[in-house]
């Protein structure tokens, strides 16, 4: 299983960047607008589409406010068997905080394609979320 970390520091308090990662029917407004362009909401899942016209199923696993950490799963994937992904944000002085998202997913081959994914939106949500 491929397993992926990425993390970012943010010009931004942790308490502003949690509420629009909390904010999971939104990404594409207020996280990543540009890199997701649109997402709807379904019954305890989102349908996130990116830039490049791919669209994913995300189930909502957790919103855990006391930990600043959402957890989601992509389902019904053709080219991912297994997918587990979270976002966790951590509050670090001085109005700054660190965003860490980590994947875990099948098969391994795809790994190398979310990772650049996972980096390229990680730089949307730093240059958003720094406004």
């Amino acid at each position: 299983m491929a397993s992926i970390r990425r993390e970012v520091e943010v010009d931004a308090r942790a308490e502003q960047v949690w509420d629009a990662v909390r904010d999971v029917g939104a990404v594409h407004e207020r996280l990543a607008p540009g890199f997701v362009v649109d997402t709807k909401m379904e019954e305890g899942a989102r349908v996130v589409t990116f830039a490049s016209g791919m669209a994913a199923r995300e189930l909502i696993v957790d919103v855990d406010d006391a930990a600043r950490r959402l957890v989601w799963s992509v389902v019904g994937s053709p080219r991912l068997t297994h997918h587990n992904a979270s976002l966790q944000v951590f509050a670090e002085g001085d109005g700054r905080s660190r965003i860490v998202w980590t994947a875990d997913l099948l098969p391994n081959e795809v790994a190398g394609y979310i990772q650049a994914m996972i980096e390229q939106g990680m730089s949307v949500m730093k240059r958003t979320l720094e406004r």
